[in-house]
């Protein structure tokens, strides 16, 4: 079992400390591909996945979810967050167990996901979450959420023409976030980033290896050139080390963006990241 850098109450106390001190953007990755960002006393969570609901779910089957690492703290003790997006319906990114603890703790809560996913996440969570459309910012405190199209494996719309699956850019202090949620690269999605300048992208790691019998997803060297090509500042990776049956080393991933000078950031589970920010 993989150990987190930092978890339950060291975890807690940086963040707490973090959020205490007012200054400046930070991200901890917090497992899978779920991060914690702050600002200004504000904080959103992206995509979290702390239960184990699905190991507990395929636990028995011909798919076994084994977790490799320790959860990094119990979601009923992040009171100081007030938004928390979903990519998409998958359980690692859109888990009761661990939304609904969220919710009991801070009932105001929001919760984002795509205008096409409404619906589900409703019966999974039991609240109506606000539903995101491509175009449509949503705005948290400092926070502007943007929904960007995302394909696992294939984009997909509802009858509405809404994406099934998305990702987020996030602007807050004049950093820019992309968080790509669960994808694979599609035509035209280098010039749908190219909008934005980004900062920092969280970009899965695990491949697309139809022999796991899931949907999957960029691999280190896809990520790295995406970024490259988008001119990304720097990656940060993720979408590994949860589940034994779905995960990669991050040496393919270094090795590709060392080889075409793209700037990265390895972290450990529950590491904090700071990020230079510009107030306009």
């Amino acid at each position: 079992m993989i150990v987190p850098f930092q978890c339950d109450a060291q975890f807690l106390a940086d963040v707490t400390a973090t959020v205490s001190r007012r200054q400046g953007v930070s991200l901890w990755w917090i497992g899978q591909s779920g991060f914690l960002v702050h600002y200004d006393g504000f904080c959103i969570a992206i995509d979290p996945y702390l239960s184990d609901s699905l190991t507990q779910k395929y636990a028995g089957t011909n798919k076994p979810h084994v977790r490799m690492s320790a959860q990094v703290v119990d979601p009923a003790l992040l009171a100081m967050v007030g938004v928390v997006t979903s990519s998409h319906n998958h359980t690692d990114h859109l888990d009761a167990e661990t939304i609904g603890p969220m919710l009991h703790t801070n009932p105001a809560l929001s919760v984002l996901c795509s205008a096409a996913n409404v619906d589900f996440a409703q019966q999974r969570l039991g609240i109506v979450p606000i539903g995101l459309g491509i175009g449509i910012p949503y705005t948290h405190g400092p926070f502007v959420i943007h929904a960007v199209p995302a394909a696992h494996n294939l984009r997909e719309q509802n009858d509405a023409g809404h994406e099934r699956y998305i990702g987020v850019v996030v602007e807050v202090f004049g950093v820019t976030i992309y968080h790509s949620g669960d994808t694979v690269r599609y035509e035209g999605m280098v010039e749908i980033l190219r909008q934005w300048t980004i900062d920092v992208a969280l970009l899965p790691i695990n491949g697309n290896d139809p022999v796991r019998g899931v949907a999957g997803n960029l691999d280190g060297r896809e990520a790295a050139t995406l970024a490259k090509q988008v001119g990304m500042g720097m990656v940060v990776p993720c979408h590994y080390d949860m589940f034994a049956f779905n995960t990669v080393s991050t040496a393919y991933f270094v090795q590709s963006a060392g080889e075409i000078g793209q700037a990265y950031r390895v972290l450990q589970l529950g590491e904090r990241l700071d990020l230079p920010g510009n107030a306009e």
